[in-house]
């Protein structure tokens, strides 16, 4: 589903109504939180996760933490959920086999890095991957109360921020931020902070960016039909614009959409009308047919970490468990 306008206006009428929702939502998860008994893995956890609906940028930060670990010869596995995905798991990706409709795009991204295991149980999911991991990247579980994780990272968007501040469904937020931050290790904001949110956070908080990686072959000349299906598109479409890249033409879709026949027809018609060239993200690129993707390029993109390096943070952490708990591993 697309977000609805006004959970990134001002409050309003409509978020007004449903507060009391929302309130009710995040309740809900705090009582969830009190009962659970979580997961305590062999290995340190790295939980990547955000209050708000959609993207923040979780994925890449991801990617780019589990480059860090593997270049100080640390073993990192990925673990997640397999949103949209039919595969309920525990199951390790296997990138000749699955397709993003068994264990949904996100995973398809992850698994290029490094080891990935997908799982509706998020703790089941953690205990396969023991097998291959030195550390455990737990990629969206801010709000799973089944796992305890050694560093919790809230990742958030600086342009967007968090909306209209309300809860879902009046607003974008999975829960509030003063709720989360007592379970917080760090915070990461990605982009420009439009909103002045590192005044309000009382953990370290990390700047970073994301920066195109265009092949160098890529026609950079040509004018585009950029789409794309992911929590905020305009994300998407400023940084080909960053890149200096000319949009001509944009389409938003739901995040994680599966697209229909008729709608990739149409892209196709529309581009080879308009003499524009087509372009996508990563993530949607993999939700495309095999005889579709010759006809699209798409923007790999990498997170880059501009104040400190967040593994040493994590390390550090995994360090002190060990010191705490001698059967750790």
């Amino acid at each position: 589903m697309k977000a609805p306008r006004f959970w990134s206006e001002p409050p309003s009428i409509y978020s007004a109504l449903l507060s009391p929702l929302g309130n009710l939502y995040q309740a809900v998860g705090n009582l969830r939180r009190g009962q659970a008994q979580p997961y305590r893995a062999k290995f340190p956890v790295l939980c990547i996760g955000n209050i708000t609906a959609g993207g923040s940028g979780k994925t890449p930060t991801a990617i780019a933490i589990a480059q860090l670990l593997q270049d100080q010869g640390a073993r990192p596995v990925f673990v997640t959920r397999g949103y949209r995905g039919t595969e309920p798991g525990p199951l390790r990706v296997d990138l000749t086999r699955h397709d993003f409709r068994a264990v949904g795009d996100e995973a398809l991204l992850l698994a290029r890095q490094a080891p990935c295991w997908i799982g509706r149980d998020r703790a089941a999911a953690i205990r396969a991957a023991e097998q291959d991991a030195t550390h455990i990247i737990l990629d969206d579980g801010l709000q799973n109360p089944h796992i305890k994780a050694d560093y919790n990272l809230l990742v958030v968007d600086g342009a967007a921020g968090f909306g209209n501040g309300r809860l879902i469904p009046a607003g974008p937020l999975r829960e509030t931020l003063a709720n989360a931050l007592p379970r917080l290790q760090g915070c990461l904001i990605i982009g420009e902070d439009q909103h002045n949110l590192a005044r309000h956070i009382t953990v370290p908080v990390f700047q970073g960016d994301i920066v195109p990686q265009l092949p160098q072959d890529f026609p950079r000349d040509k004018q585009l039909l950029a789409f794309a299906g992911i929590g905020r598109p305009e994300k998407f479409y400023e940084t080909c614009r960053r890149e200096g890249l000319t949009v001509a033409q944009t389409r938003d879709f739901p995040d994680h959409h599966i697209f229909t026949a008729d709608e990739l027809a149409d892209l196709a018609h529309t581009a080879q009308r308009d003499s524009l060239t087509l372009i996508t993200t990563e993530k949607d690129w993999v939700r495309l047919p095999e005889e579709m993707r010759h006809q699209v390029h798409c923007l790999p993109v990498a997170l880059h970490f501009l104040n400190g390096v967040i593994p040493d943070d994590f390390l550090f952490a995994a360090q002190q468990r060990k010191k705490i708990d001698p059967e750790s591993r």
